[in-house]
């Protein structure tokens, strides 16, 4: 008794399909391919790389899909016990004016879409979640952001701490995300990435996989 050592780390990931402006999304790419990568590069010890969801870019479009696949995490989880849950929440998203990757440290509640969403949506200032109050909300995942950007870093990588996840769709789920993380005692966290036209598709697949190994040395 008590020489098991922690329980595995789940981590289930999430990125978007297209949007106004970038044809093609490499979150979608990314997203699609990791389970294939992550058999050829060989998962990390510890760590059980869950579902790989695609989302539509969308805000309240994005939320049935995104909780139906957040509680399908804690379901498939059942058989641990709540106090020994670990279950990590990944989401990905472009940034196409990025050079670098972006660690996302918090969301805030506030939606305010700078063009209409894949559904049509354009909300102009309104909070994400009503009850949670005005717009100036924050939330903050819970994860060591400056330590897992100094990690990445020393592994080659250009990357970078950020405050501030926009106020499209990429916050609007990360602030969902990070309210139903903190309910359930789980991590979550969001990170932007560049078009494959600054960082070529392979880079940004053997990022993943890296911040993968990060995530679970950290949980």
């Amino acid at each position: 008794m008590g020489s098991e050592g922690p329980s595995p780390v789940a981590i289930h990931i999430t990125g978007f399909k297209k949007f106004h402006g970038v044809a093609e999304n490499p979150t979608e790419i990314i997203v699609s391919n990791l389970q294939d990568y992550m058999k050829k590069k060989g998962t990390p010890k510890g760590l059980i790389l869950g579902s790989c969801s695609v989302l539509e870019t969308a805000g309240q479009g994005a939320l049935v899909p995104l909780y139906q696949t957040l509680q399908s995490a804690l379901r498939n989880d059942e058989s641990e016990p709540s106090h020994s849950r670990r279950v990590i929440w990944l989401h990905f998203g472009v940034n196409s004016g990025a050079s670098k990757f972006a660690i996302e440290r918090q969301a805030v509640n506030e939606a305010t879409f700078r063009c209409a969403d894949e559904m049509g949506w354009k909300p102009q200032k309104i909070p994400i979640v009503p009850m949670d109050g005005a717009i100036s909300r924050i939330r903050e995942t819970s994860f060591p952001v400056e330590e897992i950007t100094k990690a990445l870093a020393m592994m080659g990588y250009e990357v970078t701490t950020s405050n501030d996840a926009g106020r499209f769709v990429c916050n609007y789920v990360y602030y969902h995300s990070l309210r139903f993380a903190e309910q359930y005692g789980i991590k979550s966290l969001f990170v932007h990435v560049p078009l494959f036209s600054t960082i070529d598709e392979e880079t940004q697949m053997q990022f993943a996989a890296s911040l993968l190994e990060v995530l679970a040395s950290v949980s």
